[in-house]
């Protein structure tokens, strides 16, 4: 993954973009893999690690009408984390995942391994997509931490 980061703040250094993250079910590795490092504080402002949907709502406006309707593991959930997030840092790229990591919590609807991500760039259209991984929590998390990069890095090239 480092790889990834590399170019990810070569490119944010050149586009002169600073980026956050909002991750539920990822519980801050985007962040950790994001800083590790060094100079990423030249592009890397700030991580909202939201696990609770009153973290959601009180940290990124995430409304709790959004949550009571469809549920935090959501397209409409992400979308309104990662648009929080670059509200509340004053950022101009954001990533934010929300996802059933496992073992359990999953549903019919949602089973274990479905990850929605969100990328949002200030003014506009927000991105938003479902990813069903296998494989056990940790799995699940390691493949939701390498999509959301791979989506920052195609966003900042775009």
């Amino acid at each position: 993954m480092k790889e990834i980061v590399e170019k990810i703040g070569a490119m944010a250094i050149r586009n002169k973009q600073k980026l956050a993250v909002a991750e539920s079910c990822t519980g801050g590795w985007i962040a950790q893999e994001l800083t590790a490092i060094a100079g990423s504080s030249e592009w890397f402002d700030c991580g909202f690690v939201t696990y609770s949907n009153d973290a959601k709502q009180r940290m990124l406006g995430v409304s709790g009408v959004t949550l009571q309707r469809y549920g935090a593991v959501s397209s409409e959930v992400v979308s309104e984390m990662a648009e929080g997030v670059i509200i509340q840092s004053d950022v101009g790229f954001s990533v934010a995942t929300s996802g059933v990591a496992g073992p359990g919590g999953g549903s019919e609807e949602k089973p274990v391994g479905t990850v929605w991500f969100a990328w949002a760039v200030k003014g506009k259209p927000t991105e938003v997509l479902k990813f069903c991984f296998d494989g056990d929590r940790e799995s699940v998390r390691k493949q939701a931490v390498r999509v959301a990069l791979g989506g920052i890095l195609k966003n900042l090239s775009a």
